[in-house]
């Protein structure tokens, strides 16, 4: 249960920091900032276990630094999808 609760932390932090690298225009709440952290660290842990090969069991996640660099990478790739969708 404490590990879930560092996992919604991390996302926090994550997507806060990313958006804040990131800037421009995205009509995110709260949650949808910590979904996007949370997920930039599985994408995070995903990049860490494909670079250094690591063996992690159930969902994969990553430090804060590389959970920031997926986050962005996630954020990246919404602007992407929502600017094409929108023409």
């Amino acid at each position: 249960m404490l590990s879930f609760i560092w996992f919604l932390i991390i996302g926090l932090v994550a997507g806060l920091l990313a958006r804040l690298i990131m800037p421009g225009r995205d009509a995110m709440s709260l949650l949808a900032t910590v979904l996007l952290g949370m997920a930039g660290s599985i994408i995070g842990g995903v990049i860490s276990w494909a670079i250094w090969g690591n063996q992690t069991t159930g969902v994969p996640t990553s430090g804060l630094l590389l959970s920031i660099i997926g986050a962005i990478v996630l954020l990246a790739v919404f602007r992407m999808v929502k600017g094409r969708s929108s023409v």
